[in-house]
């Protein structure tokens, strides 16, 4: 019996004694990674078997019939369908009160779970505000802002608009409450000409984003939990479970008697392939050995240098967790200097994730492609025959915008507004760049912004960026990116655009003026996300609330010229319909001419309920008119203009349903 066979006995005994332990145990290690479940197939992670407690984030019971149950909040729905990225759900005790058009229908609603482990999403949805019959101060605020109506339920009215976003652009009265209920994905079957009932089905495409800190977690045998007192994020080490511990021991004294006689010969064999394939990708598919050696192919063909595994682990001092930068939701980055001196950042991608090491393909193809000042540097990657797989960027020292506006590095004050309005000037002139190279980000946020110490920005992570062809109007694919920061039209339709990285930039542009989180769970529900809570206040002139007091808002007519400025423009960024966005180019050179003072003379023109109104004052031509010039240009002036094109473009009225 060769060396192999004996280590590999060896290993399959401890196995052995260390499941046989574990029978009455209920951490991680008992769970099971994939699953069939009856039509759907294979599941894997964030579901997970109702038999099976505490393996997963949304549970499913494979056994029910016809077809699967999943429950979310309580909700049970029938699995019908599942895609790669979604599953068709139905609501069966929704499809039977919508068939007698009752209005308990209307006190079903579907479960939105807020948790900071996982963001689920419906598509395509309707949202109706349903109102306190008996008060009537709702009815004006709705039916002058083009809802339609449906009060043919005793207690309450029905408000609904099929062309607007899901949260209207002002304050809900008290007596209203919002939900929301399925509608066909054809359009032919959401007119109206079959009323509200009709309108509706009790089918929905359901589909969930798990976050970084979460998959991070599970990756390295965790569990995610919500701390139920902060309803802040926590990873549960069930390696720190004191009854695992003395079970491992138990079962190590066991199987070290039988191991033994061949852990001498191991480590001597071990030394001698230490540079050799690692013992993760001779246990994993030969899909995987795949991937790595395209990777490989691609870098020495793209012409980027290729690092070996002991390289990385000496410039990094063997990964010292000292040396680490930052955790994302594909690696770990850490601090290295090479032996020629140069400091670079080192990106470890976590192991048993294969659909991270296309990620890492997809951003050496689109790095080697590009040069710009604001993008980072790829210096080089890993080959196939590494123990894991590196990516090697240029080393930027003073962290991310996110950490010097509501990080670590937040106290230090750093960040003046003319630093901001340069970084975004900077940011916006990088995704210009992307989206001239026919290149979408898809995962703009200020964590991925790296700053120098000059406060230069270095646009980073490229594992999600999309090649966009130049001759299509979108890419149909499955909504990916970070939660707070994806565009909400390409999470309901699928279809991503350029204007999904404007969306995002809005949000960044908002954090800029404000210094707050992109999502704060503290915040009205409403209101978790920062862009509605500035969409929601910059549509009420309320820009006191939104921007940063210690910019110098209060005390400086040039930086309040400029905040509400930038207030202004990131409205129109934020816009739920993606046609109603500049484009980045346009963005570039609007933050531009605000830095350049030429909106320095504004004039404000009051108008009648409406929140007052910021216009550019710039030369022109004799036989130009200021709406002239903003029609060439296509990009709403201000909240106003917005909320006039809206009601301009519906030509409906108020109906019963």
């Amino acid at each position: 019996m060769d060396l192999f066979s004996w280590f590999f006995i060896s290993i399959l005994f401890h196995f052995w004694c260390f499941n046989s332990a574990l029978v009455q145990n209920t951490s991680s290690s008992s769970c099971t990674k994939e699953f069939q479940c009856g039509n759907l197939g294979n599941l894997s992670f964030p579901f997970y078997k109702s038999t099976q407690i505490d393996c997963g984030l949304c549970k499913v019971d494979c056994e029910a019939t016809p077809n699967p149950i999943i429950e979310l909040d309580g909700v049970k729905y029938q699995a019908l369908e599942k895609s790669e990225v979604f599953i068709k759900i139905k609501d069966t005790i929704l499809g039977n009160l919508l068939e007698n058009k009752s209005c308990q229908s209307f006190d079903r609603n579907l479960s939105l779970t807020i948790s900071p482990s996982i963001t689920y999403r419906f598509s395509p949805y309707l949202t109706l505000f349903k109102c306190n019959n008996s008060q009537k101060r709702h009815e004006e605020v709705f039916i002058s802002t083009r809802y339609h109506s449906y009060n043919s339920c005793e207690s309450f009215i029905l408000y609904y608009n099929l062309s607007m976003d899901y949260y209207p652009g002002f304050p809900l009265p008290s007596s209203c409450s919002f939900i929301r209920l399925p509608v066909p994905s054809n359009s032919e079957s959401k007119s109206e000409k079959n009323g509200l009932f009709g309108m509706l089905t009790d089918e929905v495409v359901l589909g969930w984003t798990v976050s970084d800190e979460c998959n991070r977690c599970y990756y390295r045998g965790g569990r995610c939990q919500t701390d139920e007192t902060t309803n802040k994020f926590h990873c549960y080490n069930t390696k720190g479970n004191k009854k695992v511990k003395v079970i491992v021991a138990v079962s190590a004294f066991i199987g070290l008697l039988f191991g033994l006689c061949t852990i001498a010969c191991v480590i001597w064999f071990c030394k001698r392939r230490k540079n050799d394939s690692s013992p993760f990708l001779s246990r994993n598919t030969s899909g995987v050995s795949m991937i790595h050696q395209e990777i490989e192919e691609r870098s020495q063909y793209l012409g980027i240098p290729v690092f070996s595994y002991r390289e990385l682990e000496e410039a990094t001092d063997k990964f010292n967790s000292s040396k680490q930068l930052g955790d994302g939701g594909y690696g770990t980055v850490y601090y290295g200097k090479l032996r020629d001196g140069k400091e670079v950042a080192v990106k470890r991608l976590y192991e048993h994730n294969h659909n991270q090491m296309k990620q890492f393909i997809n951003e050496i193809e689109i790095l080697t492609r590009l040069r710009h000042p604001n993008l980072v540097i790829l210096y080089g990657c890993t080959s196939r025959r590494s123990r894991e797989l590196f990516l090697v960027y240029e080393y930027i020292p003073n962290g991310t915008i996110a950490d010097h506006l509501h990080g670590h590095r937040a106290k230090d004050k750093l960040l003046t507004w003319p630093i901001r309005l340069k970084i975004a000037i900077e940011i916006a002139s990088a995704l210009a760049y992307l989206h001239a190279s026919d290149i979408i980000h898809r995962d703009v946020k200020t964590n991925n912004i790296l700053l120098d110490n000059d406060f230069c920005v270095k646009v980073a992570d490229f594992g999600l960026s999309k090649l966009f062809p130049n001759d299509v109007t979108h890419i149909s694919t499955a909504p990916q990116g970070t939660p707070g920061y994806v565009d909400p039209q390409y999470h309901e339709c699928y279809q991503l655009t350029d204007k999904s990285d404007v969306y995002s930039f809005g949000v960044v542009l908002v954090e800029l003026i404000s210094s707050m989180p992109a999502v704060d769970m503290n915040r009205h529900m409403h209101e978790i996300n920062l862009a509605n809570f500035a969409m929601n206040r910059i549509l009420k002139c309320a820009f006191e609330e939104v921007i940063d007091p210690s910019l110098g808002f209060e005390t400086n007519a040039e930086i309040r010229r400029m905040t509400i400025s930038v207030a202004e423009l990131a409205f129109q960024c934020l816009q739920g319909v993606k046609d109603m966005r500049p484009k980045m180019e346009e963005v570039l050179e609007t933050l531009k001419t605000i830095k350049e003072g030429e909106w320095k003379n504004y004039h404000r023109k009051e108008t009648s309920g409406k929140c007052t109104e910021l216009r550019r004052v710039k030369p022109r031509l004799p036989s130009e008119t200021e709406d002239a010039v903003l029609l060439k240009k296509n990009i709403p002036a201000s909240p106003d203009t917005v909320i006039d094109t809206w009601a301009s473009s519906s030509t409906t009225n108020s109906t019963g349903g």
